[in-house]
């Protein structure tokens, strides 16, 4: 093969490696003009279609939600925003107090104190410590998780303070009612972690939306139990008269109940290292 030959085989090679190439990266822009173009639009139509979506989605939530649990704590309170200025009716007149009361959804109550537990707040006059191994025996014993024996502890303890009780006392009728159960019904209609009777003490539970329907919650059932068994210690003097009266004896022997109740609530302080109250 010539000289000459040989050259316009190579220039031919050569021309044939650069129309492959320019081919190649034709294709390679057109691609990646496509891949631009598609994520242009995505980034105009998804933000759209995503509010879209959450739209749908809180409508199909707000309309199929038990009217019961509507204004629970994954929803809007009805509480105004700014406690200070008065709530208004539908015809702008002011809402007397007992009628804004009547707006507290229970389920806020208790997921305020589930949020207190999960997060680690002090309760006061408890150390960090007391109030671990208070949770710890809790949970351990009655096999309720973590973090639920926590808000129920806070939630004692609120409402100890509230009504003059010993917060441990609370935690052993709740133990010795329903082990710590809070859809457990008793055979005469007692309901909830302290058994309360719905049917006797109905007025209690105006202050809430779901009316009786809040014996289940937890944070509504303590308060409740609280105050019945704060009445029934002024009402008889005593602590082990008012545990007989909380279960409902009527003559001189409470079947037990008293000595169960408080035997339980001398584990709880053994357990947690907090003193028992007097009262």
């Amino acid at each position: 093969m010539g000289f000459q030959d040989m050259d316009y085989v190579l220039s031919r090679s050569a021309r044939t490696l650069t129309y492959r190439i320019g081919e190649f990266v034709h294709v390679c822009a057109m691609y990646l003009g496509i891949a631009v173009l598609v994520t242009i639009a995505a980034c105009v139509v998804v933000p759209s279609m995503r509010a879209q979506f959450n739209q749908l989605y809180t409508g199909l939530v707000q309309t199929l939600r038990p009217e019961a649990v509507k204004y629970d704590a994954y929803s809007q309170a009805v509480w105004p925003a700014d406690k200070t200025q008065p709530a208004l009716s539908e015809d702008g007149e002011d809402l007397n107090q007992t009628e804004q009361q009547q707006a507290v959804s229970t389920y806020q109550g208790f997921m305020k104190n589930l949020r207190a537990s999960v997060t680690g707040q002090p309760i006061a006059g408890v150390t960090a410590a007391q109030q671990q191994a208070l949770r710890s025996y809790l949970a351990r014993k009655y096999k309720i998780a973590y973090s639920v024996a926590g808000a129920l502890i806070h939630t004692a303890f609120i409402v100890g303070r509230e009504k003059n009780l010993d917060p441990q006392l609370i935690l052993a009728v709740i133990a010795i009612e329903s082990r710590y159960n809070p859809y457990a019904e008793s055979h005469v209609g007692a309901q909830g972690l302290m058994q309360v009777m719905t049917k006797v003490h109905k007025e209690k539970f105006d202050i809430y939306m779901e009316g009786t329907l809040a014996v289940l919650s937890p944070e509504a059932n303590i308060r409740v139990g609280g105050q019945i068994l704060s009445d029934c210690i002024r009402r008889r003097g005593s602590i082990e008269g008012g545990l007989a009266c909380y279960v409902g004896a009527t003559g001189p022997s409470d079947g037990g109940y008293g000595a169960k109740v408080l035997a339980e609530r001398r584990r709880i302080a053994l357990a947690s290292g907090i003193p028992v109250r007097a009262r």
